[in-house]
């Protein structure tokens, strides 16, 4: 456990938030992987802000025409606007019974994990290709995924090879079948500022009130109609989310901007594309500025699938679940054998206070060392 406790103070030191760029945390959990003799490849792209990022795929092992196992994680963070220690910082790994440190849960954690599970493996042995994505801006919409989807030669590979893939967020080692999209866009209506005792101005928000009601009416059907509606998720809607600001620093001044963004979680079966449509034609009408910010599709697995039973079996638990959050699974739908499983519980993740427990580290170091014995051995 001192070897995992040690990799996550090390990858909880970069301040890898997702607005920032992540090549220092890359280089660091690449240099693990050549050690340990994996063939590298990174992907590289600038996010919307011209920031460079940088996704790792790895590989190790015999090519195989099928089986093996990949392991998907993040190395991005969301940012810290508050933090509950003053004895250390959120990027400073502190244990006092449980480890705290933004990403410890979501998911260096994780990580860690996985890299010292992989350390323990004898690779003489593999007869299945071990596998690893580290991935950029997960969590502000998978582009680092959408990436290594589009662009990765060993993601080719594994898409022929169909290992076992197992997404390793938080999820107190539970195992995850299913999980909702996420869907996210806004409209921006254009002003010109004055002062507000003069008639100068153009006030952003006019064009922008129709448009706010047309999205409430979205929200109230959204909680009423059955096509909104998935048993199987907790909670049941899609989660029609209105944000609204017009950046307005006095009350004295004309807006002259103001922008609606909404974000939803679409479950399978659902039209998810006809709501996007419905918001941009509403969008036109008003006469504002529209942007489609993400679209990631639900994910889900049937839950009688085999290596879903085999993931039970390896984790002890007697049946499998979904949850509302998303993974970087909604990019990687072309690998069939997904599972979403990892140490940490989600409730911790985003607090002030972000932490995962000694024994979850333990647990999750050992369920992934049976699984690459499993599936790799």
């Amino acid at each position: 456990m001192e070897r995992v406790v040690e990799i996550l103070s090390d990858l909880v030191g970069f301040p890898s938030v997702s607005s920032t760029e992540n090549r220092s945390i890359s280089d660091y959990i690449s240099d693990i992987l050549s050690r340990l003799g994996f063939e590298t490849e990174q992907i590289v792209y600038q996010d919307r802000d011209g920031v460079e990022k940088v996704n790792l795929v790895a590989t190790v092992g015999p090519v195989c025409n099928q089986g093996g196992l990949l392991y998907c994680a993040h190395t991005d963070v969301v940012p810290v606007t508050d933090w509950s220690f003053e004895s250390s910082g959120p990027f400073e790994l502190h244990q006092k019974q449980k480890l705290f440190g933004r990403g410890s849960c979501d998911m260096k954690g994780s990580l860690a994990c996985f890299l010292i599970a992989m350390e323990s493996i004898d690779f003489s042995r593999l007869r299945f290709p071990l596998s690893i994505i580290c991935t950029a801006d997960e969590e502000t919409g998978y582009q680092g995924a959408r990436q290594v989807a589009l662009h990765s030669r060993i993601f080719r590979t594994l898409c022929r090879q169909q290992p076992l893939t197992i997404i390793g967020e938080p999820t107190l080692l539970q195992v995850i079948h299913a999980h909702k999209g996420i869907y996210s866009f806004r409209a921006i209506s254009h002003g010109r500022a004055a002062h507000s005792s003069t008639m100068d101005g153009v006030n952003a928000n006019l064009k922008m009130i129709p448009y706010l009601q047309e999205m409430k009416q979205i929200y109230d059907e959204t909680l009423t109609s059955a096509e909104w509606q998935h048993e199987a998720f907790s909670p049941t809607g899609i989660s029609w989310n209105i944000g609204i600001n017009d950046f307005t620093p006095a009350v004295n001044i004309t807006p002259e901007k103001s922008v609606c963004t909404v974000s939803f979680r679409p479950m399978p079966g659902q039209q998810a594309d006809a709501l996007l449509e419905r918001a941009s034609k509403a969008a036109e009408k008003c006469g504002l500025e529209f942007e489609v910010l993400c679209q990631a599709p639900p994910v889900f697995v049937d839950e009688k699938a085999s290596h879903i039973q085999q993931m039970l079996e390896l984790t002890g638990n007697d049946h499998s679940h979904s949850v509302a959050y998303g993974t970087d699974a909604a990019m990687f739908l072309e690998l069939k054998k997904l599972v979403i499983c990892g140490p940490g519980d989600i409730a911790q993740a985003h607090t002030d206070d972000e932490w995962i427990s000694v024994d979850q580290l333990q647990q999750g170091f050992e369920l992934y060392r049976r699984a690459i014995e499993k599936f790799c051995l």
